[in-house]
């Protein structure tokens, strides 16, 4: 790293590096390790200070290549709850587990659930002991191109300002979406709007023996819902919820999410001795993407470029997944400028394609044909083996996987023909339940 320099505009330090990465989450950890392995000079500058408290606590299989290959895999299994697979409730009562030793062409059999706030911590550190000149409580406020080539990326912190020369940028700031914001290239997803609430409790009911990892998902009239378990008897609940129905909220967080759990009879079990031993957090506008993923000397990974609803854990695998193809990506262009826009538009398609296996079920989930088919599975040419592949974070490089998952969409198809009138009749009873509370009592909706 060369010495500081002056910028004559802001008298700020300015110094120079290969690759900028603006956020210090796991794709930016994941990206600056890659890069710095690769021999680049990688400065990763995030706005806060490890450890902070963030939401997606649920790993997939497939990330545990990608922390092997960073040489971080032991670090994070020392903080992780192991996490055998993810269940669903059954037609009948009780619950379906989708185990991922049972996915088609399975390369890993478990995964980890894990406090953000270890591992988001974990990773940055382990990038700074990679070379990476890791910095925290500097957030980046501007990225200006160089008549040089390359960018100006100037940032603020507890010393005031100061400002790197990159050669590359990559936009890892999660939903703050950086790059997507001041290109004004970031748009809401319109097929999925919801918001969240969500804490941690302790004294949630787990399951027994080796389910006691999973993460269970289910539906209530309105969205659906997350407990996920952590270390030291911790787990996070939430309930992700339609717009309709959040209008509808009424006195505090905490009071509108209990009520909302309670719904669920299971889900009201599970928690009845639960205490909640975190703030109750809220998030909106959940889902969005950008209509550019990069351009000259820049580009986004992770949320920065797309925040699909996180129904099956997926954010942090499609973080950490399309952090290390960009690190790929920018070393070849980096070597190879001529070829930046053939290797930015080839690694587009490739995220597309993954995510978009996602968004399928995600977009469908809540639907009386996809509960049908995930309360009642049945492995028809092996297609039960591909939705746990799915599950398992291996949409990207396995055809056989993805030929099933069409199959899958024709069951699904045929399903949706023959539950239509049912399908109807729940989407009327939702709109006017979304403006009755649970004592029956009408609401008044709040503004916008």
């Amino acid at each position: 790293m060369q010495s500081p320099a002056e910028d004559s505009t802001t008298h700020a330090p300015t110094r120079d590096c290969d690759v900028l990465v603006i956020g210090g989450g796991p794709a930016g950890s994941t990206a600056s390790t890659f890069l710095a392995r690769r021999g680049w000079r990688v400065a990763m500058l995030e706005k806060d200070a490890h450890p902070r408290f963030h939401i997606g606590e649920s790993l997939l299989p497939m990330n545990l290549p990608i922390l092997e290959r960073m040489g971080a895999l032991d670090k994070v299994a020392a903080i992780g709850v192991r996490k055998s697979g993810a269940d669903f409730p059954a037609d009948g009562g009780g619950y379906n587990v989708f185990r991922f030793e049972r996915a088609l062409d399975a390369r890993c059999d478990h995964a980890f659930q894990v406090r953000r706030s270890d591992f988001d911590r974990v990773l940055f550190e382990h990038a700074a002991g990679e070379g990476v000149d890791a910095r925290q409580q500097l957030r980046v406020v501007s990225v200006e191109p160089l008549a040089c080539g390359g960018s100006l990326v100037s940032a603020i912190g507890p010393d005031g300002p100061c400002s790197w020369r990159a050669r590359y940028v990559v936009d890892a700031s999660g939903r703050d979406a950086f790059l997507g914001g001041k290109r004004r290239i970031k748009r809401r997803n319109t097929r999925h709007q919801s918001a969240a609430l969500f804490s941690h409790f302790e004294g949630v009911e787990r399951r027994e023996g080796v389910d006691a990892g999973n993460v269970s998902i289910y539906r209530h009239a309105h969205g659906w819902i997350w407990m996920i378990p952590l270390p030291d008897g911790v787990t996070s609940v939430g309930a992700v919820c339609y717009p309709d129905y959040m209008k509808t909220r009424r006195g505090d967080s905490e009071g509108f999410l209990m009520r909302t759990l309670r719904t669920v009879p299971e889900v009201a079990q599970r928690m009845a001795a639960a205490t909640r031993c975190a703030d109750v957090h809220a998030t909106g506008n959940y889902a969005y993407e950008c209509t550019e993923m990069a351009g000259k000397g820049w580009v986004l990974v992770g949320d920065a470029y797309c925040f699909v609803d996180p129904m099956f854990s997926s954010g942090v695998f499609l973080g950490m997944h399309g952090a290390e193809q960009a690190a790929g990506m920018v070393d070849a262009a980096l070597r190879e400028p001529a070829r930046e826009a053939a290797l930015q538009q080839a690694l587009r398609r490739h995220i597309d394609a993954g995510t978009d296996e996602f968004k399928w079920f995600i977009y469908r989930f809540t639907s009386p044909a996809m509960r049908h088919l995930f309360a009642n599975p049945r492995n028809v040419l092996q297609v039960e083996d591909a939705v746990v592949a799915m599950l398992a974070g291996d949409v990207f490089d396995n055809p056989r996987v993805r030929r099933r998952l069409r199959v899958f969409r024709a069951l699904y198809a045929v399903t949706s023909l023959a539950m239509l009138p049912r399908a109807l009749r729940n989407g009327l009873r939702r709109r006017r339940q979304s403006r009755v509370d649970f004592s029956g009592e009408t609401l008044q909706a709040e503004e916008s």
